[in-house]
C-alpha cells in the first residue's frame, strides 16, 4: 500500500493538525517526519482545544499508531508534558505513540545556543522560536548529536556530558550571554528517563513492513513549504526539510512509495517572525484578517503577519512537492472582505513573470488581481454546492491558476466543518 504524505504550502499555520485530525481513521498510521517542538498543531477534540508540537496528529485515534521519525528533533520535556496533558483529559497516549531510535535528541544547552544566538544577531534576527532546533540541526549535520537510541547505550550519560561541555566552550567563547543551566538541566534528565520507557522503534522498518503488509500510512509535515531549508525564503527558514521529498528522508522510505500528495493552504497567507512577505498587508485589512481569523502563533502566541494569497509562492511550493491535491482552509475567514485580491504575478523592473525571485527580499513587485467577496456565513454549510457562487467562483480561479484540483475545503475550526469537493 502507497503512503500519502500531507503538508504545507506556505509559512506554515495552514491548519494542517485538523486535517490529518480529520483523514486519520482512514489509515492505520500517521508519521511525523520533521521539525520539532517549533511546530503547532491546534486541534479541537471534544470540544477541547489542543496544541500539539511533537506527537502526531492522528494521536485522538486509538485504533492509528502513531509515529514520530528520525526527521524529528525531540525535546524530552516537551514530549513528556506533552503526553501527561493529553492523559490528565483520558486520551491514551503510550499505548499507540512510537518513537524513532534516530530521532535526535534536543538538550537544555541546545536551546541555550539558540537564544545566545538569536541574541547576538540584534536586528537582524530570523525569528526562531528559541526552542533550539536550529543548534540540534547543526550538531545533528555536523555528526556530534545524541539521537533516542543512545539513550539505551549504557555510556549515555558521558556521551550527554561530553556534548554539554562542548556547548558550554561555544556559549562562553563566542557569546555574551548569561545562563543557569542547572535550573533547566534536572526536568530534562527526568524527562529522558520517562522517554526510556516509551515505545522506541526502529521506526524506518516499522514503516516499510507496514506498507509491505498493505497499511495506510499518512506523513504529516510541519511548518510550512515556504520555510523549506533548501527552498524557502531563506535565511528565514526553518532547519528542516518541510517538502515531500523530506518525508522520504525523515521517514526512511523510498520516493517510489509516495502516492497522494495533500497541499494546505490559506485562503489568503500568514506568516509568524521575521522574513519577506510581499503580500503582506500593513493596513487595517490585514488587522481586520489577523482578527477574523485568530492568527497568532499556536506555539508562540506571536500575532502572525496577513497578506493576500500569493499564487506565484503557491505554484513553486506546487512544483517542488508534486502535489495532487489541494485543501484550502479559512475560506469562512474570508467572509468579512467585500472584495478579495489574488497576487497573480510579480514585476521585477519592465518585466512581469510568474517565477519566485531567487532572493525573495529583493525589490520586486506583486501584482493583484481583484475578485469579488461572497460576504456570507459559511461555517454552517456541510455541501459544497451550497456554497456562495463567488466562493465557487475564487475556487475555481485557484484551480485553473494552479493547475490542480481542489479536493476539501475548511469552512472553520471544527472538524465537522470540513467538505469534500467531490473531485
Amino acid at each position: 500500500m502507497p503512503l500519502d504524505v500531507l503538508l504545507g504550502l506556505q509559512w506554515g499555520d495552514e491548519g494542517k493538525g485538523k486535517v490529518v485530525d480529520v483523514f486519520s481513521p482512514h489509515y492505520d498510521i500517521v508519521a511525523r517526519f520533521q521539525g520539532g517542538p517549533n511546530a503547532g498543531h491546534t486541534i479541537i477534540f471534544d470540544n477541547q482545544k489542543f496544541v500539539l508540537h511533537l506527537i502526531p496528529s492522528g494521536i485522538f485515534h486509538p485504533g492509528v499508531d502513531c509515529v514520530i521519525g528520525n526527521g524529528v528533533v525531540i525535546d524530552p520535556v516537551t514530549l513528556r508534558r506533552e503526553i501527561e496533558q493529553l492523559e490528565a483529559v483520558g486520551k491514551s497516549v503510550k499505548d499507540h505513540l512510537l518513537i524513532s531510535k534516530r530521532a535526535h535528541l534536543i538538550l537544555p544547552t541546545h536551546k541555550l545556543l539558540d537564544a545566545a544566538s538569536e541574541q547576538a544577531k540584534g536586528d537582524q534576527k530570523i525569528g526562531s522560536t528559541l526552542r533550539g532546533i536550529g543548534p540540534t540541526y547543526m550538531d545533528k549535520t555536523g555528526r556530534n548529536g545524541l539521537r533516542v537510541g543512545d539513550l539505551l547505550e549504557p555510556d549515555f550519560a558521558e556521551r550527554y556530558a561530553f556534548l554539554v561541555n562542548k556547548h558550554k566552550q561555544l556559549l562562553e567563547n563566542n557569546y555574551e550571554f548569561e545562563y543557569d543551566l542547572s535550573e533547566v538541566e534536572p526536568a530534562f534528565l527526568e524527562a529522558v528517563e520517562y522517554l526510556r520507557g516509551l515505545k522506541l522503534i526502529n521506526s524506518e522498518y516499522f514503516l516499510n513492513q507496514a506498507l509491505k503488509e498493505g497499511k495506510k500510512v499518512l506523513a504529516e509535515g510541519a511548518q510550512g513549504t515556504l520555510l523549506d531549508i533548501d527552498f524557502g525564503s531563506y535565511p528565514f527558514v526553518t532547519s528542516s526539510s518541510t517538502t515531500a521529498a523530506g518525508a522520504c528522508i525523515g521517514l526512511g522510505v523510498s520516493p517510489r512509495q509516495i502516492d497522494r500528495v495533500y497541499g494546505i493552504f490559506k485562503a489568503y497567507c500568514t506568516r509568524v517572525g521575521s522574513g519577506p512577505f510581499p503580500t503582506e498587508l500593513h493596513d487595517e485589512v490585514g488587522e481586520k484578517i489577523r482578527q477574523a481569523g485568530g492568527e497568532f502563533g499556536a506555539t508562540t502566541g506571536r500575532p502572525r503577519r496577513t497578506g493576500w494569497i500569493d499564487l506565484p509562492l503557491l505554484r513553486y511550493a506546487i512544483q517542488l512537492n508534486g502535489v495532487t491535491d489541494l485543501i484550502m482552509t479559512k475560506a469562512d475567514v474570508l467572509s468579512i472582505m467585500p472584495e478579495i485580491q489574488a497576487c497573480d504575478r510579480y514585476k521585477i523592473g519592465d518585466t512581469e513573470t510568474n517565477e519566485v525571485p531567487y532572493d525573495l527580499s529583493s525589490a520586486f513587485q506583486p501584482l493583484h488581481t481583484s475578485l469579488p467577496g461572497w460576504q456570507e456565513d459559511v461555517t454552517a454549510i456541510d455541501n459544497p454546492e451550497e456554497l456562495p457562487q463567488n466562493l465557487k467562483d475564487y475556487i475555481s480561479y485557484l484551480e485553473k491558476e494552479l493547475e490542480v484540483p481542489m479536493t476539501y475545503l475548511s469552512v472553520g475550526p471544527g472538524r465537522k466543518q470540513f467538505l469534500k469537493m467531490g473531485k
